[in-house]
C-alpha cells in the first residue's frame, strides 16, 4: 500500500511539474485593448471670436438732381460671442461617421463703415454715409462627416441682426437720415471642428448671409430721394467648445502625426475684396468701395519641419480668381451727362508665407503669414464733363497676407488614395497696396477744357478657401479610426 501511495504521489508531482513547465513555455496571448472610436453625439456649448465684412450695394437715387451713384459699402471689423449646439452620430462603414446637428449663437460686433462720400464730396455739396451692424444671430443645421476626433460640415439656417445706415447730406444745408432696422434673413457656410483633447474642441468656420434689400424714400434739405441697402455679410470666425457628455474626456487621441517632408496640393475657395477708392476730377474728390468678390482655386507646395508637437514650415501658391465688382457707378452717374461706371477685378494672386503650427494628435492648428502678390485690373468708363471716354489700369502688386487654418487626415478613399493625404480650411487677409493711375479727359472742340482726373485704390481683400494636400514622408500623416 505505501509502494502504491508513493507511487501515485511521484506521478502527480510529475504531472503537476509538467504542467507548470507547459504554462510557462505556452503563456496566454492577451489582446491589447481597441481604441474607443470619438462619437460626437451630445451637448456643447462654446464661444467664438473672428472678423467679418460687409458687401452692401446701397443706391442713392436723387431725380432731382439728376444723381443716381450706387456703390458697396462694407463694414468691417471685429465680432465675438456664444453658441451652444447638440450633434447625433450615425456610424456608416463608407463615411465612417455621419453627424448632423443644430446650432444657434449670438454675436456682438464692431462692424462699420464711413469712408463713403458722393455727390463731389465737396464742403457745400456732398453725401456721407456711415453703416454698422452692431449685432447678428443664427440658427442653423449642420451635416458633417466625422473622421474619428475630426468634423468636416457644411451648415445652413436662419439668420437675423441689426442693421443701421445713415445719410448725412449737404446740398446748401445740412440735414441727415437713418434707417435703423432688425432685419431678418438667411444663413449658410462651412466649417471643420477637431478634438484638442479631453471634451474640448476647436473650430474653423465660415458663413455668408443675407438680411434682405431695404427701399426707404425720404426728405432731406427739401429735396425727394431714395435709398435702398441690400445687406449681405461674410463671417470667418474661430472657435472653443466644450462637450457636456459624450465620450471625448474617455478618448484617448493618437499620438502626434509625422508632418515632416514636403507636401504638394489644390485648392479651392471665395474671396472678396475692401477697395477703399477715391476719384478727383475737376476739383472734387469722390470717396467709395470697390468690393470684387467670386471663385479663386490653385495649387500650393511646401515642406514642414516637426520638433514634437510643433510644426514649422514654408508654403508657396498661386491662385486663379475670378473676384469682380462691375456695379460701382460715381460722378452722379447719369448715363446722359456725368458717370463714372466701374469695372474691378483681381484676376490672379500667389503667396510665400511661413507656418507655425500645434500637432493634437492628427490634427494641426497653424498661424501663417508672409508675402502676398496679385494682378490688379480697374477698368473705368465715363463722362466727366468734357465727353465720352474710357481708361483701364493694370498692375502686378505686392504685399503681406496673413492667416490661420486647420490641417486634418483626409481618410475618404484611403484603400484608393492611399494614406498620406490631409484635407485643409484656411483663412487668409491679404494686403495688395495702393494702385494709382491718371488719365486725361476728351478734348472737345468749342466745349469745357479737357483735364487730368486720377484714380486710387487700396487692395485689401478676404480669402477662405480648402484644399487637399499629398505628403511625400516616409511615414503616413494619417492615424487610421
Amino acid at each position: 500500500m505505501k509502494k502504491i501511495l508513493a507511487g501515485a504521489a511521484a506521478l502527480l508531482g510529475t504531472a503537476v511539474s509538467a504542467q507548470a513547465a507547459d504554462m510557462a513555455v505556452k503563456a496566454p496571448y492577451l489582446k491589447a485593448p481597441v481604441a474607443m472610436v470619438y462619437d460626437w453625439t451630445g451637448f456643447y456649448i462654446g464661444v467664438n471670436a473672428g472678423v467679418g465684412i460687409g458687401r452692401d450695394y446701397t443706391r442713392l437715387a436723387i431725380p432731382a438732381g439728376p444723381s443716381f451713384e450706387a456703390s458697396y459699402l462694407n463694414p468691417q471689423g471685429g465680432m465675438g460671442g456664444g453658441q451652444v449646439g447638440y450633434n447625433w452620430q450615425v456610424p456608416n462603414s463608407f463615411f465612417g461617421g455621419l453627424v448632423f446637428g443644430v446650432e444657434a449663437d449670438i454675436q456682438g460686433t464692431g462692424l462699420r463703415d464711413n469712408y463713403t462720400c458722393l455727390l463731389g464730396c465737396a464742403v457745400g455739396v456732398n453725401s456721407r454715409f456711415n453703416q454698422k451692424l452692431d449685432w447678428f444671430g443664427t440658427v442653423r443645421g449642420r451635416v458633417g462627416i466625422a473622421t474619428g476626433p475630426v468634423l468636416t460640415y457644411v451648415t445652413a439656417g436662419w439668420a437675423y441682426g441689426s442693421v443701421k445706415t445713415t445719410l448725412t447730406e449737404t446740398i446748401g444745408t445740412t440735414g441727415a437720415f437713418a434707417s435703423n432696422q432688425n432685419r431678418g434673413g438667411w444663413t449658410w457656410g462651412s466649417g471643420i471642428e477637431a478634438s484638442l483633447g479631453g471634451n474640448w474642441t476647436g473650430k474653423i468656420e465660415y458663413l455668408w448671409f443675407t438680411l434682405g434689400d431695404r427701399m426707404d424714400a425720404f426728405t432731406l434739405n427739401g429735396i425727394p430721394q431714395a435709398m435702398s441697402t441690400d445687406i449681405r455679410e461674410q463671417m470667418f470666425r474661430v472657435g472653443l467648445n466644450y462637450r457636456i457628455g459624450g465620450n471625448g474626456a474617455a478618448y484617448v487621441p493618437p499620438p502626434a502625426s509625422n508632418w515632416t517632408g514636403f507636401y504638394l496640393g489644390g485648392n479651392i475657395g471665395s474671396g472678396i475684396g475692401r477697395d477703399r477708392t477715391a476719384l478727383s476730377a475737376a476739383g472734387t474728390t469722390e470717396f467709395f468701395n470697390l468690393t470684387p468678390d467670386g471663385f479663386n482655386g490653385g495649387v500650393q507646395a511646401g515642406y514642414n519641419w516637426q520638433a514634437a508637437n510643433w510644426v514649422f514650415g514654408l508654403e508657396a501658391d498661386i491662385q486663379g480668381a475670378s473676384q469682380r465688382d462691375n456695379r460701382a457707378c460715381v460722378a452722379s452717374c447719369n448715363p446722359l451727362t456725368l458717370f463714372a461706371a466701374y469695372d474691378a477685378s483681381l484676376p490672379w494672386f500667389g503667396t510665400v508665407r511661413g507656418r507655425v503650427g500645434y500637432s493634437v494628435g492628427s490634427s494641426l492648428f497653424y498661424a501663417t503669414g508672409g508675402y502676398a502678390y496679385g494682378g490688379i485690373k480697374t477698368k473705368i468708363a465715363y463722362n466727366l464733363g468734357t465727353g465720352v471716354g474710357a481708361t483701364e489700369f493694370s498692375n502686378t502688386k505686392g504685399g503681406w497676407t496673413v492667416g490661420g487654418g486647420i490641417e486634418t487626415p483626409f481618410t475618404f478613399l484611403v484603400g484608393v488614395l492611399g494614406n498620406n493625404w490631409t484635407s485643409k480650411t484656411e483663412y487668409l487677409y491679404v494686403d495688395l497696396g495702393t494702385q494709382t493711375g491718371a488719365f486725361a479727359t476728351p478734348a472737345v472742340v468749342g466745349g469745357p477744357a479737357a483735364f487730368v482726373a486720377t484714380n486710387s485704390t487700396q487692395v485689401h481683400e478676404h480669402i477662405f478657401r480648402t484644399g487637399l494636400n499629398y505628403h511625400f514622408n516616409s511615414s503616413p500623416v494619417v492615424a487610421k479610426y
